[in-house]
């Protein structure tokens, strides 16, 4: 049975996708999304002071010819690979098949995207699980329903969390049961048990993805978030997603150690709404973790925190409020292969 591995198994490359869409962005914000996602190629490559990358290779796909030239431009002397596909935005987590382990070969398992429920039905992204399975030269292994990356969080030994606002979301897989769902799930995955947190964050478009509220740093342990501040306003989401957390047990029979850190607290948009920021949805890279940070009072201790969960990677806050304005952060543009 095919295997989802956790994320801090080592990876042969990391897929992402070039920030070129100035019609959803806006011309600035562009700007600044490609800056923060060339830091975080940055780090995640780990060139060293001969010019070796440490990390894993970046597979960076761009829409056309002046894309392309740019990204050479901005991404050079990291090693990155390139590869000239259509697609309508950047959440690669969402869109990208799932890598996964089958004995010994990594094989891409493709699922259906529908724009998060049909709410984003961009030119391109409905078959982009596809393509990238073909462009990465691994086995594809097609599983006909509906599934986003960013809404399961594997361990590596059988167990995945997800949360009941997504998965049964009727905008999804309308015409399965939770049975059918958690079956599929499972199957496709090689998980044995799927644990169930009820919400996401407040204006969540993906409808409550796990990746921005809770992730396992270990087997055994999750990590999740306290409110920052009087305004959070997730706060009583948060204590209910800690609360839920911790009366698991594993696919292994192990009570969920949770681990709390630092909220963002109340991160807004520059029309004054509420954005879903999360110091969660970090990348686990071979050398380096990546937090994403959004200039908040909070960031240099969630950071601390994060670091302690990983001792053997450096662990690194880098700028993402850019890319939160367009819905998410590194984990959501971000897709591992092993």
């Amino acid at each position: 049975m095919p295997k989802q591995p956790a994320e801090w198994d080592r990876h042969e490359a990391v897929w992402a996708a070039w920030p070129s869409h100035a019609d959803l962005w806006g011309e600035d914000e562009l700007m600044d999304a490609q800056a923060e996602f060339v830091r975080l190629c940055e780090l995640i490559a780990d060139v060293d002071a001969d010019g070796h990358a440490r990390g894993e290779r970046l597979d960076v796909l761009c829409r056309n010819d002046q894309d392309e030239r740019l990204a050479r431009w901005k991404l050079g002397g990291l090693g990155a690979q390139f590869h000239r596909v259509l697609y309508g935005d950047i959440w690669c987590r969402d869109s990208l098949p799932i890598f996964v382990r089958d004995a010994d070969e990594v094989c891409a398992a493709s699922f259906l995207f529908n724009g998060w429920g049909n709410k984003y039905d961009l030119p391109g992204d409905r078959q982009l699980s596809g393509v990238v399975a073909a462009l990465s030269g691994k086995r594809t292994i097609t599983n006909g329903f509906v599934l986003e990356g960013g809404a399961v969080e594997p361990d590596g030994e059988g167990t995945i969390l997800t949360t009941r606002q997504c998965l049964l979301n009727p905008n999804r897989n309308p015409s399965m049961s939770e049975a059918q769902i958690e079956r599929a799930v499972c199957e496709a995955l090689g998980a044995s048990k799927l644990l169930w947190v009820t919400d996401g964050l407040l204006n969540d478009h993906t409808d409550g993805h796990i990746d921005t509220i809770a992730r396992f740093v270990s087997p055994g342990r999750v990590v999740c978030m306290n409110a920052s501040g009087e305004d959070d306003p997730n706060a009583e989401v948060l204590e209910k997603i800690a609360s839920e957390l911790s009366a698991m047990t594993d696919a292994q029979g192990r009570k969920l150690e949770v681990v709390r850190i630092p909220s963002p607290g109340r991160v807004l948009d520059e029309d004054g709404a509420v954005l879903p920021a999360s110091f969660v949805n970090f990348y686990i890279a071979n050398t380096t973790v990546i937090v994403p940070v959004y200039g908040t009072p909070y960031d240099e201790a969630a950071v601390a925190a994060i670091a302690k969960l990983f001792p053997g990677r450096r662990v690194v806050g880098a700028s993402a409020s850019a890319i939160l304005a367009g819905g998410g952060a590194f984990h959501c543009i971000t897709q591992q292969q092993f």
